[in-house]
């Protein structure tokens, strides 16, 4: 699921330079880069354990027993589905923008209806996936495994990554009186 989500994000940031939103385009690539790491390192985090990738048959029920891998992987998740205030919010809504705005009148409404379209699969797919891992009950290699967190070595950079996830939108905010970026030298 991870994969076939990055290849749709990869069309994101190529429509973005097909319309002609290049900074969209790239910034999508930053942001892109934080959550979907957040989300291939919550995917090890439990394949640690399990020891597979198959999600209908080996996951399930595992929010309780791996609180910190649930709650990155929601962050993870919610920066790749464009929930505000998470990164991918910040990013796809400049390509969508771009979309609208670029290209004479009208923009390019094809690909805005497009790029949405794509933002509602990917909050189903995602939701799916989170479905069959972290709720229900165990089954599988989960229900036999012995089940726990990680050790600080997955998730300290798993809390970073998602961190990440949720601050690095703003930092493509224009306007540098932004007291968010404040800090950044003229």
């Amino acid at each position: 699921v991870l994969a076939y989500s990055t290849v749709s994000q990869l069309g994101y940031m190529v429509m973005a330079l097909g319309v002609g939103a290049w900074t969209a385009g790239i910034f999508h690539l930053f942001t892109h880069a934080l959550f979907k790491a957040c989300l291939f390192l919550g995917a090890g985090s439990l394949a640690h354990h399990i020891h597979t990738f198959d999600m209908k048959n080996d996951m399930g029920g595992l929010r309780k027993v791996m609180p910190w891998t649930y709650r990155t992987f929601m962050v993870g998740t919610a920066a790749l589905v464009a929930i505000p205030p998470f990164a991918g919010f910040w990013s796809k809504d400049e390509i969508l923008a771009g979309a609208q705005q670029l290209g004479g009148d009208g923009g390019y409404p094809v690909m805005l209806i497009m790029g949405t379209f794509g933002a509602a699969l990917t909050g189903a797919y995602m939701t799916r996936a989170i479905w069959y891992v972290f709720w229900g009950e165990r089954r599988g290699a989960s229900a036999t495994h012995d089940m726990h967190e990680n050790g600080p070595r997955i998730v300290i950079p798993l809390v970073i990554l998602a961190f990440c996830a949720i601050v690095a939108g703003f930092t493509n905010i224009p306007n540098s009186d932004s007291p968010v970026l404040s800090w950044v030298p003229d």
